[in-house]
């Protein structure tokens, strides 16, 4: 099967019709033959009748006896119909009374009265052609005391063969031709039919290799435009990932040439320094950029992973990805004096997700949930489940984000206005591309409880179900 689909197209498809047109034609071929052989007899039977019924006509029993006046012009007639000799036997039933040719073989099966039959059979040395026909007389005749007569007229086959032959073979002539003609209509039929898809490949071929611009579906056939619309999807995704690569080699370029220039900086303070409380201070500078550095790198890679890495799902409880990754936060959070708690529900919330990406996004607003709230300040985890899908909060009590710069707060590396110390701008941006991957979204907003910041990942596709 797979060398077959290698095949082209165009040759299967013309092969295919080809050889139904062939198959077509034997049929057509056939019929034809069976049918004009059919006809060409019932024309001769229906002029065999004819001479039958003359004879009928010209049969007299008015003496007491059997006689046939039978004109020898019309039978002169008969045998230039038939293009040989014509025979005749006109007799009662019994065969007592008979005049014409007394060996005429009759039917095998019975004669019904008025109905003509005919039989080829063999006679004088060739092949000839028998009509019988059978009626009542008002008495009998002669002899015999039947009232049946039998009537009978045959005559040789040369000439129906004859014109047999033109007829059938100029019909099968015709056949073929027609078959020949719904060939080539059939192939010119492929070829133009096919004609877009050869535009189509030309157009693709033509195309600079930095050309991602997706393909015109105005001219495509309805069939090939599934076709069309998934290779344009395809080069659609292949530019996001294009430019997803090229918006982290840009990122990388700008966000680490000045942490980088600073590391080398404080680097070169350090060994002019030349007493050590001044080294300790420049060492322990370097360590805190050093830390921000591999931060802020850490980010990029886990921006630039949500963005492009395989969505390999499992399903997954909601609520217990919450619980571990909550655990995790607690040190951290007790050492901040925040008061970090988790609210799930009673059941089981499963989804199909990829439980690193959430987890990471998780993580990622706790981090920024406990970098801004300030000691004795809460921290709220909450996973619930509504009428859009399950929901998976961090709400704090911390200064939130002015209400005007709220949706631009998913963008990469913006930080808002009344931010404190150091941060990448990248936590809700990397949580955002790891909701939209799930067919989901980050919804911002101001925490009614707790004061601050409420975001919110809300995930399509729940289940109350234990799968």
């Amino acid at each position: 099967m797979d060398a077959l689909h290698r095949v082209s197209l165009r040759r299967m498809l013309i092969a295919v019709l080809l050889a139904g047109v062939m198959v077509g034609s034997l049929v057509q071929v056939w019929l034809t033959w069976h049918t004009a052989r059919q006809a060409v007899n019932a024309a001769f039977d229906r002029s065999l009748l004819g001479a039958i019924k003359a004879i009928d006509a010209n049969i007299s029993t008015e003496s007491g006896g059997l006689a046939v006046e039978l004109p020898y012009v019309l039978f002169e007639f008969f045998e230039l119909t038939a293009s040989g000799q014509v025979y005749y036997r006109v007799a009662t039933q019994d065969g007592l009374v008979e005049i014409g040719n007394p060996d005429l073989p009759l039917p095998e099966q019975p004669l019904r009265e008025r109905q003509p039959h005919f039989d080829t059979v063999e006679y004088a040395g060739s092949q000839v052609r028998i009509g019988s026909y059978l009626r009542s007389l008002p008495q009998p005749i002669g002899d015999s005391s039947d009232t049946r007569l039998i009537i009978q007229v045959a005559e040789p086959f040369a000439s129906r063969d004859q014109f047999s032959r033109r007829f059938i073979w100029g019909a099968v002539a015709r056949d073929v031709l027609l078959a020949a003609l719904a060939a080539a209509a059939a192939a010119a039929a492929v070829a133009w039919t096919l004609r877009p898809l050869r535009q189509l490949r030309q157009e693709v071929a033509a195309r600079a290799p930095d050309d991602l611009s997706p393909m015109d579906t105005s001219r495509v056939p309805k069939d090939v435009l599934p076709l069309v619309e998934a290779m344009n999807q395809h080069i659609f995704r292949h530019r996001e990932l294009l430019d997803s690569q090229r918006r982290f080699v840009d990122d990388a370029s700008h966000q680490l040439r000045t942490p980088l220039s600073t590391l080398l900086t404080q680097l070169s303070f350090a060994q002019r320094a030349t007493d050590l409380p001044t080294v300790q201070t420049a060492l322990g500078a370097l360590r805190e950029q050093l830390k921000h550095t591999i931060h802020q790198t850490n980010q990029m890679l886990a921006l630039a992973r949500a963005d492009t890495c395989d969505l390999a799902t499992q399903q997954v409880d909601l609520a217990e990805l919450a619980r571990g990754v909550t655990k995790r936060f607690w040190p951290q959070a007790r050492g901040q004096q925040i008061d970090l708690g988790l609210e799930t529900p009673p059941q089981a919330l499963w989804l199909p997700v990829q439980r690193a990406l959430i987890e990471e996004a998780l993580a990622n607003l706790l981090d920024n949930a406990l970098r801004y709230t300030p000691a004795g300040g809460r921290v709220t985890v909450m996973v619930e489940a509504g009428e859009e899908g399950a929901c998976l909060s961090v709400s704090d009590s911390g200064p939130g984000i002015p209400p005007d710069e709220l949706p631009q707060a998913m963008q990469r590396f913006f930080r808002a206005s009344n931010s404190q110390g150091t941060g990448s701008g990248l936590g809700l941006a990397i949580v955002s591309a790891i909701a939209k991957r799930h067919q989901g979204s980050l919804v911002l907003r101001r925490a009614q409880s707790e004061g601050g910041l409420q975001a919110s990942i809300v995930l399509p596709c729940v289940d109350l179900r234990t799968p």
